[in-house]
């Protein structure tokens, strides 16, 4: 079968500082003035091996040192629905972390307004409509997730919903019950990472304690024959990231990943890059690799196209969701 990029899907589980490639990282450290730790995009390059997740989001988090203004974050956002868009992305839901820059001194104004500008003429440029994600990083106080919540405040008519990322063990859902129940309120969508390195019980404490529409990742959940027959009757979208779940090490290879076996469940599962820059490939590099890997056919390649369209954030423009859904129904393999 012959699988080409264009292929229309949404992605729902990106993180924009996720897609800083070593190019770009290093013309905004020139023009910022900052000195990086290599000495060349190819040394760089070759730190992109991680053992774990925490040693990735070392990484992860000192690159962001390059990223000072609104054009940088603009830039960001561009070279990404550049990318996603030769990539057949119709639809794009994109997480940011605002601690990640208001600890390193960066207004939180500068990195939504930066990002918002290129989100604003999206579906001028790369035909792609977008939402935009805060996330709270969860090793950090449940204080300070409410304190950038309060922040987020004058920008909330750019913000769809609100996430939860970074380290998972050790840092359960409950943690962030309450700026999730403030969240509610001020009417933004929840969703949260949960499963991924995390235990079974994590997914379902996302469910019950933060009311998330979503579980980004969701791995786990096999585990749990109970957890899965109650995703599968909720209709509960995971976000999963297969490239990344081999890159971080949550899978040994990409032929063990359960993907197939969670569709054969009935489970509500979308295919996403998470950092794509550097996890080895972007969405629609993705979908080749898990056709490749774990022998999906067309028509399972279609019902994640088809989900990703389902559960994204389209609840405000339903006609746009039917004209993706179209799409996706009229797509021929055989071009």
């Amino acid at each position: 079968m012959n699988l080409p990029y264009d292929l229309p899907k949404a992605e729902l589980h990106l993180h924009i500082e996720g897609t800083l490639e070593p190019e770009l990282a290093f013309t905004l450290a020139a023009r910022n003035g900052v000195r990086l730790p290599y000495a060349d995009t190819e040394e760089l390059h070759r730190a992109y091996l991680f053992t774990d997740l925490q040693s990735f989001l070392d990484l992860y988090y000192g690159l962001m040192a390059v990223l000072h203004t609104e054009q940088d974050f603009e830039e960001l956002a561009d070279a990404y629905l550049e990318r996603a868009a030769a990539q057949g992305v119709r639809h794009a839901e994109i997480f940011f972390d605002p601690q990640a820059h208001t600890a390193r001194g960066i207004p939180l104004a500068t990195v939504v307004e930066g990002l918002s500008r290129a989100l604003e003429r999206s579906e001028e440029r790369h035909g792609i409509s977008t939402r935009l994600i805060m996330c709270f990083l969860r090793d950090q106080s449940a204080e300070s997730a409410l304190a950038t919540l309060e922040a987020a405040r004058p920008h909330l008519h750019r913000i769809t919903a609100v996430g939860l990322d970074s380290a998972e063990v050790g840092h359960p859902p409950a943690k962030f019950r309450e700026v999730y129940e403030a969240a509610a309120a001020l009417g933004l969508r929840r969703v949260a990472h949960a499963g991924e390195e995390g235990p079974p019980e994590y997914i379902a404490e996302a469910l019950d304690v933060l009311g998330v529409e979503r579980i980004d990742h969701g791995l786990t959940c096999m585990r749990d024959p109970e957890l899965v027959e109650r995703l599968v009757r909720g209709r509960i979208p995971l976000t999963l990231c297969p490239l990344s779940n081999v890159r971080l090490r949550a899978i040994d290879v990409l032929e063990d990943h359960p993907l197939p076996q969670m569709m054969a469940a009935g489970l509500l599962c979308t295919v996403n890059s998470d950092d794509p820059a550097y996890f080895g490939g972007y969405v629609g590099d993705t979908y080749h690799a898990v056709h490749e890997a774990l022998g999906l056919g067309e028509e399972q390649l279609r019902e994640l196209a088809r989900n990703s369209f389902e559960a994204a954030f389209l609840d405000d423009d339903e006609e746009r969701r039917r004209r993706y859904l179209a799409e996706v129904d009229a797509y021929s393999f055989d071009q």
